[in-house]
């Protein structure tokens, strides 16, 4: 006999009590049901009932077999429901959070693209640099800048989030374009007010040296996008993301300074809680978002 439907039948005749009620919800005879118990019996050599004509008692081995038949009849349900719902629609409303710099520039238009692909889909995006607690405000995706040590999170790796040096050419017509890092002492330099250290800049090198430089500087601002509005009009030199300057360097709004110098990328992922059945909608963003912004995307 088919064994999960033994099983099946075993748990139906605990829940409900007696063979004939067992049999009744499963549309068979309780002879049926009779005989998928005792195919039971003779696989294991173990009685799992004590019957009697009033009323039937688990034995120990009957007990145990009947807690694990439950959680692998809920794994079958869950691995056929997964299924069903891997070929479903995503549709819903999702709601996932991002720092301020990658949602704006780089996130907010590839989400468009991703609008137009499902659309029974709503997005509901948060840009801010603070570490949300996804699950417990409420957020089915997050998308962080830094490492990840949080077991109740999945953490997909996506692309390396960079910092470069930048100015306008007309800073630096004025004041000279510098060609090692400790030149950058002798310059503006723009620093955000949150940073630890907002006196020195730690670069590498393109052979893998390391070297802290003291800047300084006449105004910090609280806000990427702010310096990069500064260093547009000439104000320093900025260190930013490269998603925030990469536009004004193609258009030749600010220029590269020391381009084969800069921090240690910052690892970037896509975290998720670890959830048995994720929903169509949660399986399709995290593949468009790998698709677009994986660690292994050609850049």
């Amino acid at each position: 006999m088919d064994t999960l439907a033994s099983m099946a039948m075993f748990v139906r005749v605990v829940d409900t009590g007696s063979f004939a009620a067992a049999a009744e919800a499963s549309g068979v005879s309780p002879t049926m049901a009779g005989k998928h118990i005792r195919a039971i019996e003779e696989r294991l050599g173990a009685r799992l009932l004590h019957r009697t004509t009033r009323r039937q008692q688990l034995t120990e081995v009957g007990k145990l077999y009947y807690e694990r038949c439950k959680l692998v009849l809920a794994d079958v349900e869950l691995a056929e429901r997964s299924a069903h719902e891997l070929q479903a629609t995503p549709r819903g409303r999702l709601r996932l959070t991002a720092p301020m710099s990658f949602g704006s520039r780089r996130l907010t238009p590839a989400l468009t693209e991703y609008l137009q692909r499902y659309p029974d889909v709503s997005v509901e995006l948060s840009l801010d640099n603070r570490v949300y607690d996804l699950v417990g405000e409420g957020y089915e995706l997050g998308i962080r800048i830094g490492a990840v040590d949080d077991p109740q999170l999945v953490a997909r790796q996506l692309l390396p989030y960079r910092m470069l040096l930048a100015a306008s050419p007309q800073y630096l017509a004025r004041h000279g374009t510098p060609t090692r890092p400790e030149e950058l002492s002798k310059h503006v330099c723009l620093g955000l007010t949150n940073w630890r250290r907002r006196d020195q800049w730690r670069l590498l090198g393109p052979g893998g040296e390391e070297c802290d430089v003291p800047v300084q500087g006449r105004l910090s601002v609280d806000h990427g996008d702010a310096l990069r509005v500064a260093a547009l009009h000439g104000a320093g030199i900025v260190l930013q993301p490269e998603v925030l300057l990469a536009d004004d360097l193609a258009e030749g709004r600010l220029m590269a300074v020391l381009p084969e110098w800069a921090p240690p990328a910052t690892p970037m992922h896509l975290l998720y809680a670890q959830d048995r059945r994720p929903t169509a909608k949660l399986r399709s963003m995290i593949e468009f978002l790998l698709e677009r912004f994986g660690a292994d995307t050609a850049r």
